[in-house]
C-alpha cells in the first residue's frame, strides 16, 4: 500500500470531506431533478403582432395554446398571419429555455453543467 494512503478518501484528506462532497452533489442531482420537473410543467407565453397573436408552450416544448385574434385573420394575406404564429411560438420557447437555463444556473452555481 503507498505511503501516507489509509484506503479513505484522499492523502491528507479526512474521509469525512469526500462524504460531504459526495452528499452535496447527490442534493445537487436530486435538486436538478425536481427543477426540471417543475420547468417541464411550467408554460410561458409570448405574443406577436402586436398583440394579435399569442401562443403559450411549456418547458418540453409543447405548444400548449394558440390564440388568434380574427382581426389577424386577413385573406389576402395569410403569410403575415403565419410568420405571427411562429414569432410567437419561438419567442414562447426561448422564455422557456432562458428560465430553464437561469433555474439550473442558480443550482450549479455556474459549474457548467449539462441539464
Amino acid at each position: 500500500m503507498a505511503k501516507g494512503f489509509g484506503g479513505r478518501g484522499m492523502p491528507g484528506m479526512g474521509g469525512g470531506m469526500n462524504m460531504n462532497m459526495l452528499k452535496q452533489a447527490q442534493k445537487m442531482q436530486q435538486d436538478m431533478m425536481r427543477l426540471q420537473q417543475e420547468l417541464q410543467e411550467k408554460e410561458y407565453q409570448a405574443a406577436a403582432g402586436g398583440g394579435v397573436v399569442s401562443a403559450t408552450v411549456n418547458g418540453k416544448h409543447e405548444l400548449k395554446a394558440l390564440v388568434i385574434d380574427p382581426e389577424a385573420v386577413d385573406p389576402d394575406d395569410v403569410e403575415m398571419l403565419q410568420d405571427m404564429i411562429v414569432a410567437a411560438v419561438n419567442e414562447a420557447m426561448r422564455a422557456a429555455d432562458s428560465d430553464a437555463a437561469s433555474t439550473m444556473q442558480s443550482i450549479t452555481g455556474g459549474l457548467g453543467l449539462p441539464f
